[in-house]
């Protein structure tokens, strides 16, 4: 490649890149969400601006869909950033007809910039009913990469060695203020219960309560409503 055609192809590169965006996410993990079918396809992080992009699955009959007007974005201390705008979706009280059950809805949602080095956020959408959250969205891509890795392991691992990875990602995360970090206790605990040994799950389970993971009443009631306390 020539000098000249190495410059082409840089400013063609930037002209394709989205101005301004200094982070994207594809699929970022997250911890605990509140409907089944509605997923996080991409985060775009400027010094201007977030942008979510997300999907819905219709599976029900006459099924509809809006989004508030009061949709937050979390930051780790607590801090609240409201949404600015809704693409794709209405606002709240007009709403989405889904034609058929299957059909799927794409929708963004803007919100001002995050603050610099956030590690993760949660999604809150604070309504009267059906309101849709994510917690413990992760947005750092090193460790999304991992996550990533060991999910795929672990769905083809058996229940033993996943507790290993599980914990062993849970050590090199602890103490570092992760959103993540109650989803791998949910894990281990889960391995724990395929294994059935109610020795270590009651024991993972004391660790999860006293442990300083973010939303972690979230987790204990996700556990809870799962018969295990």
């Amino acid at each position: 490649m020539t000098l000249k055609s190495g410059l082409l192809a840089i400013i063609l590169l930037l002209i394709a890149l989205p101005s301004g965006i200094s982070q994207i996410l594809n699929k970022p993990n997250y911890a605990l969400k509140s409907h089944e079918t509605l997923e996080i396809q991409k985060f775009e992080i400027s010094e201007t601006r977030t942008v979510v992009y997300l999907t819905l699955e219709n599976r029900i009959a006459n099924g509809s869909f809006c989004a508030d007007r009061n949709i937050y974005l979390i930051e780790p201390d607590g801090h609240k950033i409201k949404i600015i705008k809704a693409e794709g979706i209405p606002v709240c009280p007009d709403t989405y007809k889904f034609k058929v059950a299957g059909e799927k809805l794409q929708f963004t949602l803007v919100f001002p910039a995050l603050k610099a080095g956030t590690k993760w956020v949660d999604i809150v959408e604070d309504c009267s009913e059906n309101c849709f959250s994510f917690y413990g969205v992760t947005l750092d891509n090193d460790l999304n990469r991992k996550l990533d890795e060991a999910f795929a392991l672990a769905s083809k691992g058996k229940a033993a060695d996943n507790i290993i990875l599980f914990k062993n990602i849970l050590e090199s995360i602890d103490n570092q203020n992760l959103g993540i970090e109650g989803l791998l206790y949910i894990n281990i605990i889960n391995a724990e219960v395929e294994e059935a040994d109610n020795v270590n799950i009651k024991l993972w389970y004391n660790k999860l309560v006293s442990s300083n993971a973010p939303r972690v009443n979230q987790y204990l009631k996700y556990l809870n409503d799962k018969g295990i306390k």
